[in-house]
């Protein structure tokens, strides 16, 4: 008897079709990497983290030393609190952080009123250059 290779190939051809066609595909749909209400509640967590430093930012932004330091160095307060809401994630976490700094260190007595025009000055001219290049 010998080996006929097309007779080989139906047989294998049929049973791949059976299995493909018979075997269970609800468990297999269904079984996600990452769950969905995961994935939804990160989401949202991004969306609030991104908000509050948002916030923080633009507080800081908005403080008479600031307005009175934006306005010295002859920068548009309005396009600067725009320009905010367009940085990145990673950039805005670092203003907020950098914005919480010196508020912090302001009302310890670390900085002089002057520093904190310098720094004020500074964050205003990164988001500027941040957002120019982008």
């Amino acid at each position: 008897m010998p080996f006929d290779l097309k007779q080989f190939a139906r047989v294998l051809t049929a049973c791949a079709l059976i299995t493909f066609f018979f075997l269970p595909t609800e468990g297999i749909a269904q079984s996600h990497v990452v769950n969905p209400a995961d994935l939804q509640k990160e989401i949202v967590k991004s969306t609030e983290v991104r908000q509050h430093n948002i916030q923080t930012v633009q507080q800081f932004l908005s403080s008479p030393m600031a307005e009175k330091a934006m306005k010295s160095a002859k920068v548009d307060p309005v396009q600067v609190k725009n320009a905010v809401s367009s940085l990145s994630d990673e950039d805005l976490a670092q203003m907020a952080s950098r914005a919480d700094k010196a508020q912090a260190d302001f009302a310890a007595g670390r900085l002089s009123d002057r520093d904190l025009i310098w720094i004020i000055v500074a964050v205003v001219a990164l988001i500027l250059i941040i957002v120019a290049v982008r």
